[in-house]
C-alpha cells in the first residue's frame, strides 16, 4: 500500500519498504505515527503488526492493537485486506524461545524477499516480533533496518515501558546482527505538542483527524496524571511519530554509534563491548516530523473532499 495523492513524486530509487509494528492501542501516540506512515508516498507500506503491550491493564492487548488498526485504516478509507497482521500476544519466555505470530513471519517472508528497496521495519512498542522472527530465521540480520522507539537514556538505561514489555527480546536483538536505529525515552519525549496545536492542525482534518484528537482526549481523560509524565494538562507527547521521520529523514548528524548494551531486569545498561554498534540517536527535528505529519493530513483531507464534495 502506497499513498500517492501530491503533486511532488518521489523518485523510485528512493522507495523503501516498511512494516509497522505497533502497540496502538496502548496510549494515544501510535495512531498519529500510523496515519502518517500510512500517507507518506516513501514508504510501500507491506504491513502492519499489532503488538502486545504487556498485561498491566488488560490480558488481550496484542488483540487490542489489531482492533485499534482496523478502527485507524476505516476512518482513513484504507482496504485493511492483507495488511493487518496479528503478533505474539505476550513477551518472549526466555531469550531462545520465540513467540510464533502472524507478524513474524510477515518480517521474516519480506527480509528473505528477493526485492532490491531496502526493508525497514519500525517498533513503537516491544521488540517481541523481531526477536521471535530472528530466533525462527537468524537469517533476516543483514536484510533490514529496525527501527525501535524505546529504552531509557543513555549511558545508564532506567525504566521504560517499551523496554519493559519484553526485555529478553530486547537482549536477543542487540545481541544479534540486525541493523538498529534506537530512538530512546530521552529523544522521543521531544516530540511534545499542545492540546490546542492538535486542535488547530489536525481536527480539521476529516474523520481521521477528528479520531486522533478524540482518542487522545478519552485516553488522557482515563489516565491517572500523576502516573503519566507524558501529562501536564494542555500537552502530549507523540513519541512514536520519529520512527516514521527517521525515514523520510535519517537525520545524519543527530546519532552516535554505541555498542549495544546487555540489558538487565531492572532496566539499566550493561556496557560489555561484546554486542556489534548500533545507532542511538539524541535528538530529532521535531518540526519536521510535525510539519509533515500536519501537512499530510491536511492535504489528504482535502484530496478527500474534492472526491466526495457532498
Amino acid at each position: 500500500m502506497r499513498y500517492t495523492q501530491y503533486r511532488f513524486i518521489v523518485p523510485q530509487e528512493k522507495i523503501v519498504r516498511v512494516i509497522t509494528d505497533t502497540d496502538a492501542k496502548n496510549e494515544a501516540d501510535d495512531q498519529f505515527a500510523i496515519a502518517q506512515a500510512l500517507l507518506s508516498p516513501k514508504m510501500e507500506n507491506v504491513g502492519f503488526i499489532a503488538a502486545h503491550f504487556g498485561t498491566r491493564r488488560t490480558q488481550r492487548s496484542m488483540a487490542e492493537s489489531y482492533t485499534e488498526l482496523e478502527t485507524v485504516f476505516g476512518k482513513m478509507g484504507f482496504d485493511t485486506a492483507g495488511m493487518l497482521h496479528r503478533g505474539a500476544p505476550h513477551a518472549l519466555p526466555d531469550a531462545a524461545t520465540p513467540v510464533d505470530s502472524e507478524g513474524a513471519r510477515l518480517i521474516v517472508r519480506e527480509a528473505m524477499r528477493a526485492d532490491e528497496r531496502p526493508l525497514f521495519v519500525t517498533f513503537l512498542g516491544p521488540l517481541t516480533d523481531l526477536a521471535s522472527a530472528y530466533l525462527l530465521e537468524p537469517r533476516i540480520a543483514g536484510r533490514l533496518t529496525a527501527i525501535w522507539i524505546g529504552g531509557g537514556a543513555y549511558p545508564e538505561g532506567g525504566v521504560e515501558f517499551n523496554l519493559s514489555n519484553d526485555i529478553h527480546a530486547v537482549n536477543v536483538v542487540f545481541a544479534s546482527g540486525i541493523e538498529v536505529w534506537q530512538v530512546p525515552k530521552n529523544v522521543y519525549e521531544m516530540m511534545a505538542v499542545s492540546l490546542a496545536e492538535l486542535e488547530a492542525r489536525v481536527r480539521p482534518c476529516g474523520a481521521i483527524g477528528e479520531y486522533l484528537c478524540d482518542q487522545l482526549h478519552e485516553h488522557a481523560a482515563t489516565e491517572q496524571p500523576r502516573k503519566n509524565p507524558f501529562r501536564s494538562g494542555e500537552t502530549w507527547v507523540l513519541g512514536d511519530n520519529p520512527a516514521v521521520g527517521l525515514i523520510l529523514y535519517e537525520h545524519r548528524f543527530c546519532f552516535e554509534w554505541r555498542c549495544a548494551p546487555h540489558i538487565s531486569p531492572d532496566m539499566t545498561y550493561h556496557h560489555t563491548g561484546r554486542n556489534r554498534p548500533i545507532r542511538v540517536y539524541g535528538s530529532i527535528d521535531s518540526r519536521l516530523i510535525l510539519e509533515d505529519m500536519y501537512a499530510k493530513l491536511r492535504l489528504f483531507a482535502d484530496a478527500r473532499k474534492t472526491l466526495n464534495p457532498t
